[in-house]
């Protein structure tokens, strides 16, 4: 798996800013840079060489994708160990998957799939299975909670 990433302060107070929400004004790098003390250029440079590095895996809205007619869907893998990087890989290039996260249990990989429409998760699911030769194990959800979640950088 990989190394912690290096951040310098003001990456670190980038990330947790934009955690509590982007302004939703016309120029919203431009509010974040007066919020931070810095040039809107330096915030978009920042963000981006976040996402290049892989320090940030993704940078954009989040959508219920229910409300709008799509799906979402937990999922996780059993990836031995000397694959898991190559695994992830793979995963992660599917523009449906959200997020991807090991966890210390025999399923290993965990990842959310949102997709435009219901049948797609079943797509994306078998695109991942032939690509890995692995099992997706699929938990759609019961029941929405909503838990605030803000990880300090």
């Amino acid at each position: 798996m990989n190394a912690p990433p290096n951040l310098d302060t003001l990456d670190r107070r980038l990330i947790n800013v934009l955690q509590g929400g982007f302004p939703l004004v016309d120029e919203p790098y431009a509010a974040v840079a007066s919020w931070l003390g810095i040039e809107e250029a330096e915030i978009i440079r920042r963000i981006d060489a976040m996402l290049q590095s892989g320090i940030l895996s993704r940078f954009g809205p989040l959508f219920n994708s229910e409300r709008i007619g799509g799906a979402v869907t937990l999922a996780a893998l059993i990836v031995p160990e000397e694959r898991f990087d190559e695994v992830a890989e793979r995963v992660n290039a599917h523009p449906e998957v959200a997020h991807n996260y090991a966890r210390d249990h025999e399923l290993n990989m965990w990842f959310v799939i949102a997709t435009e429409t219901p049948g797609q998760i079943d797509e994306v699911i078998a695109g991942i299975e032939a690509e890995t030769g692995l099992q997706v194990f699929n938990f759609p959800k019961e029941k929405e909670f909503f838990i605030g979640l803000r990880l300090e950088a």
